[in-house]
């Protein structure tokens, strides 16, 4: 296997794990009461998903198209 397969991996895993990290930091009680009064989650938690999409769609394509011979 490839680096860039490896780094693929790696790279959609990581991604994967800070949505899931994301998703479950709105369920926090403090995200919660932010969002019922400003309308909108906080920047750590809109970082956990940003960071997240960027990383797994990254890793995604390095998976899908990395080292072709």
């Amino acid at each position: 296997m490839h680096w860039s397969r490896i780094l693929g991996i790696a790279l959609l895993v990581g991604g994967v794990i800070l949505l899931v990290m994301g998703y479950n930091a709105t369920e926090g009680l403090g995200e919660e009461l932010h969002e019922t009064l400003t309308g909108r989650y906080t920047d750590e938690t809109r970082m956990y998903f940003i960071g997240g999409g960027i990383m797994a769609v990254v890793g995604l394509v390095l998976t899908v198209f990395g080292a072709r011979r």
